[in-house]
């Protein structure tokens, strides 16, 4: 199931400008070779198994590669979730966010983007010390006062990983990297250390799994989903079948197409996530649309996770009149129905 978030406005749009400019300034000083084959290498290993004791960043010229190329992705993602929180919870704002395993910092970006009028404070956790430098560094130069004032701090994501309260935790391409007691315990800690809980993956079937374990941990100690999911029941997707995941699109920097090849100025990064509270009451959801919209004569066919039935299919006729307008507009992702203007 696919969903492309929609583009960024207003200060999200001005942080991720900012994080690019900052970014290409990085490469100034890093010959092209040495960046792209850090980066090729920097694949490899992700998509193998990182063991927790290793950092997968181990120097500088690591750490500006990996910004460089997957600081704008990340940060695209993460705040194309939490657009989805904040639709739902538009009157929360958190004090204090801590980012774990936040490496340079693209979900700390994407929390300064999403509450840039909140005046939080951010604690960033990672075991890399080449990667936290470097992000305290970007970070420095910021828009955002949260950014330029957040803490950055060494520390081991694992089993014995021990989270500051806030209210807000984010998890961002993390659980992927850890063992499987690793990844349940970073989600309880999380669980335990606050308000809400904001969880991404990349947006592959394994991916999808780890964010439906989390949700499933989530759920156990007290959360209720507030996205993407309409409800805190099952998922609905018979596992080995499909997978529920999301797009963003993502301006490519010429590192992109230096390592990848071709000539878009943009791609579409994938990602699974699920957002998450407790002590807040969570307003009843719409239905949330999960597949393209079908356009065909007089009608468009609408596949949709729903709170009560699960899937379910929905077809908007002519006769539905300012409706089937809003389901000719409709994309992957959106609610439905759509909610009313004030």
């Amino acid at each position: 199931m696919h969903a492309p978030a929609h583009p960024p406005t207003g200060e999200a749009r001005l942080t991720g400008e900012t994080l690019r400019t900052a970014l290409a300034g990085l490469l100034d000083g890093l010959p092209p070779r040495q960046a792209t084959q850090a980066v090729e290498r920097l694949i490899a290993n992700y998509r193998g198994r990182t063991p927790t004791h290793t950092p997968v960043l181990r120097d500088r010229s690591d750490v500006v590669a990996y910004a460089a190329y997957r600081m704008p992705a990340t940060f695209e993602a993460v705040r194309s979730a939490l657009e989805a929180f904040r639709d739902r919870l538009p009157e929360w704002t958190p004090a204090s966010h801590v980012d774990v395993g936040g490496g340079t910092g693209a979900a700390t970006w994407a929390v300064a983007a999403a509450w840039a009028e909140g005046g939080h404070r951010t604690t960033v956790l990672d075991w890399a010390e080449p990667a936290l430098s470097l992000g305290a560094e970007l970070a420095r130069e910021a828009p955002s006062e949260a950014l330029r004032t957040a803490q950055w701090r060494r520390q081991t994501i694992g089993d014995k990983l021990v989270i500051p309260e806030a209210d807000l935790v984010t998890v961002s391409y993390v659980l992927g990297e850890l063992t499987e007691d690793g990844r349940r315990a970073v989600t309880d800690e999380a669980a335990r250390a606050a308000r809400a809980v904001v969880v991404i993956e990349p947006g592959t079937p394994d991916g999808y799994l780890r964010i439906i374990e989390a949700r499933d941990r989530l759920i156990a100690a007290g959360f209720r989903v507030v996205a993407p999911c309409p409800h805190s029941a099952a998922c609905p997707i018979e596992a080995g079948t499909d997978w529920c995941h999301f797009s963003a699109r993502v301006s490519r920097s010429s590192l992109h197409r230096q390592v990848k090849g071709g000539s878009l100025a943009y791609e579409d990064e994938k990602f699974s996530y699920v957002a998450a509270v407790r002590d807040v009451a969570v307003p009843e959801a719409p239905s949330r649309i999960v597949r393209r919209p079908q356009i065909r004569k007089g009608q468009v066919l609408l596949e949709l996770c729903t709170p009560e039935e699960g899937l379910a299919r929905e077809t908007v006729t002519k006769r539905h009149g300012t409706l089937y307008r809003a389901a000719r507009d409709a994309d992957w992702g959106d609610e439905w129905p759509p909610p009313e203007e004030p």
